[in-house]
């Protein structure tokens, strides 16, 4: 894996600003569009525009028969579950709670990569995550620490913590696909020029929608039989819909595929812990308010936090626990 270079910190870095713009988008769209079904047409909207890219993957029908499983499982964790959970969350959660709960990736995604894959966390990746989520802490508690402690949880914090965990599992899979999908012509998403690959970040990306959607769909379905209330089209609605389709889900997924293959998940993780400190500037910028000194201070601990759990050992030295 390569270390903390500029353009892997940018890859990490986007994605966490397109899901900053994600949940504040969600947000407001309580009351206009269902949550399931706001998924539903996200990714929709998303695979319409992938297809000019990525068509040519479905010529190979028997590939994708031989797949079907493991892409099955991966498109409804990355797809179908993740978001969906994150936009229904947030109809009875507040975005505080919401990020409170976000902000414990690191924790689930070292403890599935040990669990799982035998890939043990070392002590500057625990000490990279007290720092970062230090930092996150900050931003929730507005500069008083003493506003955790008046943190109410509801039903919606489920819905978010399982996200979390679908989200981890989905970021494992990516870099650790099953033994009879490795090898040079299987891999979905690897760094560039590492393996030979089958498919474009276009093709797989486009192959994980078309399977999430297959989920993502049956939830809406399941919505729309409950007697969710109708979408409220107006200009603002098809706004938000073209943003969460493009820049969330095209510009982030691929961004994100390609700084898990760079860094792997656990380091990748860690950037994850900037979707707060990216959404807490975006509602300061949408409500009128400056940015307060603690936004700076959480800043500064969150990029420790990535930098101590992304620094490569010294010869002869023993980071692991």
């Amino acid at each position: 894996m390569a270390g903390l270079t500029p353009r892997v910190a940018l890859l990490m870095t986007l994605p966490p600003l397109m899901w900053a713009g994600n949940a504040v988008v969600g947000r407001l769209a309580v009351g206009s569009v269902p949550p399931l079904t706001l998924n539903l047409l996200r990714w929709g909207l998303a695979l319409l525009l992938l297809l000019p890219l990525g068509w040519r993957v479905f010529r190979a029908p028997r590939e994708l028969a031989a797949r079907w499983p493991h892409l099955l499982l991966l498109g409804t964790l990355g797809v179908g579950s993740y978001n969906a959970l994150q936009y229904l969350a947030l109809q009875t959660s507040t975005p505080i709670n919401v990020t409170l709960i976000a902000a414990s990736m690191p924790v689930w995604m070292l403890a599935i990569g040990a669990l799982f894959h035998g890939v043990r966390p070392q002590r500057r990746q625990l000490a990279g995550a007290v720092l970062s989520l230090a930092g996150v802490a900050l931003v929730i508690a507005r500069g008083n620490p003493a506003a955790l402690a008046r943190v109410q949880f509801v039903t919606g914090d489920l819905y978010i913590l399982v996200a979390i965990v679908a989200w981890a599992f989905y970021s494992w899979m990516l870099a650790r696909p099953p033994e009879h999908l490795r090898g040079a012509r299987q891999p979905l998403l690897q760094a560039e020029g590492q393996v030979e690959r089958p498919w474009t970040w276009s093709e797989a990306l486009l192959v994980q929608v078309a399977f999430g959607l297959v989920s993502a769909a049956a939830a809406a379905a399941g919505e729309q039989a409950l007697g969710s209330a109708p979408i409220r089209w107006n200009a603002w609605v098809v706004a938000a819909l073209l943003f969460v389709a493009v820049g969330p889900s095209l510009i982030a997924y691929r961004c994100w595929g390609l700084g898990v293959a760079l860094a792997g998940p656990a380091a990748a993780a860690f950037f994850g812990n900037l979707t707060p400190l990216f959404a807490a500037l975006l509602s300061a910028a949408l409500l009128g308010d400056l940015p307060q000194w603690y936004h700076g201070v959480a800043f500064a601990l969150i990029v420790a936090g990535i930098g101590v759990s992304t620094r490569r050992s010294t010869p002869g030295r023993r980071d692991g626990p």
